[in-house]
């Protein structure tokens, strides 16, 4: 149990919230699909969701790519409770800090080779911590796909203000910084990284694939 203050936060939010999750939340998490169209999971591979909520992603992930083992970690015990009712035995499910987990207590893998962070950076405050974490986690030559908030530059004024004002409420804050960080990561760990904008800069999608591998 990772007893911390964003996990209690976390479970206050999603207590009743968890419910209407699914059904409120695909008109505006975009680009959910476009990332799980592109993680190309090898036969038989390993995948990690980190702040997996509901399980909406890794049931998607599954059904598109049978065979491929799924994981999930969530900070909060009320979404995870959401995520076992839908996932079953289909998906290893566990309790913990995307910025200080260790797979191989949790899962007994040292390694995944898909790891997925969707629109979840921007609700964790040490969300470098958090990407640093993960991209320690990845198997050589597997990679690592993100979806998340974007700079909205190419919005409307009045709509980017609305839209920034209603995240704010849910904790949530666009990491506009993502971009240059991703890049410096991929610099540094020798990553090949691939990044492009969605929905007019609503939404931000990258890949960063890791050396190694066949």
């Amino acid at each position: 149990m990772t007893a911390t203050p964003h996990a209690a936060l976390m479970d206050r939010t999603y207590r009743h919230q968890r419910r209407i999750y699914d059904a409120t939340r695909a008109w505006f998490l975009l680009g959910r699909d476009h990332l799980i169209a592109h993680l190309d999971v090898p036969p038989g591979g390993t995948v990690l969701e980190l702040a997996c909520g509901t399980g909406r992603n890794l049931d998607h992930i599954g059904r598109h790519y049978p065979g491929a083992r799924l994981h999930g970690l969530d900070i909060s015990d009320e979404m995870l409770r959401s995520a076992r009712a839908k996932l079953g035995a289909r998906a290893k499910l566990a309790q913990g800090d995307a910025c200080a987990f260790d797979g191989a207590r949790l899962f007994k893998i040292t390694s995944f080779d898909r790891i997925v962070l969707s629109y979840s950076l921007s609700m964790i405050p040490d969300w470098r911590r958090a990407l640093d974490t993960a991209l320690d986690h990845l198997a050589p030559g597997g990679s690592l796909h993100m979806v998340d908030f974007g700079r909205q530059h190419r919005l409307p004024g009045l709509a980017r203000n609305g839209l920034n004002a209603w995240l704010g409420a849910f904790h949530v804050t666009p990491r506009h910084a993502l971009p240059v960080y991703l890049a410096q990561q991929a610099q540094a760990r020798g990553m090949q990284l691939q990044s492009h904008e969605l929905f007019a800069s609503y939404a931000q999608h990258a890949i960063l694939t890791a050396p190694g591998g066949r």
